[in-house]
């Protein structure tokens, strides 16, 4: 298997060592992995052969949590941090399914990304999507980029979606971004958030922090009252933060998963 993109014109793609997107990406099934995030995939699936499907399992909480949002509660804005390697349904397909009106903002500090964002920019003629080099440490920088601007209206509720994200840093280095970005937002957005957790396959999740720390990428996996932290001051949608395949599994394009899957999830409202 290997990778099939175009590449940016003099960036350092960094394909010598694992990174968290692409090995994502692998485990999906995907093709824009490189040797170093295929052994880290194939260490993390000897010791738990149903990592595969936990990964789309996260996957497709993404799907039904923006659908939630666009269709339920009226969401036709978002912001997308930690946005991976691009895998069809992208979130602008899912929320334009829903209203063509939707518009998207991605960001992501993987070049590779950056060398499939044509995949992300294939919005529907009636809303808008753009792509923003960014990294969630360093929110004001990427949100005083012009295409947020030209893209979102942030004098309206936007959906803030970190998905698969928060459990790659501590919480000395994810709280304060993710409350800086909560707070540029205004009255009547949401927060959708998905974070690893050890309350489900306990032994599983240590054995694949540990293949992931081998290869430099600290995992961070957070008991449910830890994940609960990230939504503090914000209204909990139905039915709060739970275990992944337990969010609203109706929503599902398939049957509704039974095994319990290692991540917790959930949107809040800012009020």
């Amino acid at each position: 298997m290997g990778a099939e993109f175009e590449q940016p014109t003099q960036t350092d793609l960094h394909t010598d060592r694992a990174h968290p997107a692409r090995v994502y990406d692998y485990l999906l099934g995907g093709k824009t992995n490189f040797p170093a995030d295929r052994a880290v995939g194939d260490r993390v699936l000897a010791d738990w052969p149903g990592a595969r499907a936990a990964t789309a399992a996260a996957r497709s909480v993404m799907h039904r949590m923006v659908h939630r949002l666009a269709a339920t509660h009226g969401v036709r804005q978002f912001l997308d941090v930690g946005t991976g390697i691009p895998t069809a349904p992208n979130l602008h397909e899912v929320v334009q399914r829903v209203d063509p009106a939707c518009r998207v903002v991605y960001v992501d500090n993987d070049p590779i990304v950056l060398a499939h964002s044509r995949a992300l920019l294939s919005s529907a003629p009636e809303g808008r999507t753009a792509y923003v080099e960014g990294d969630l440490r360093d929110p004001e920088k990427f949100l005083a980029d012009p295409a947020v601007a030209a893209t979102l209206d942030l004098t309206r509720p936007v959906a803030l979606t970190l998905i698969n994200l928060v459990h790659f840093l501590s919480d000395e280095a994810a709280h304060p971004p993710v409350r800086a970005l909560l707070d540029a937002l205004p009255a009547g957005s949401f927060l959708a958030l998905t974070a690893g957790t050890t309350d489900a396959a306990p032994e599983r999740v240590r054995q694949g922090s540990r293949r992931y720390a081998e290869a430099g990428m600290e995992v961070h996996a957070r008991p449910r009252d830890g994940v609960e932290r990230f939504f503090a001051g914000l209204e909990l949608d139905d039915p709060g933060v739970v275990l992944i395949n337990q969010w609203h599994p109706e929503l599902g394009d398939g049957p509704a998963p039974t095994e319990e899957t290692p991540a917790y999830g959930g949107i809040g409202r800012k009020p």
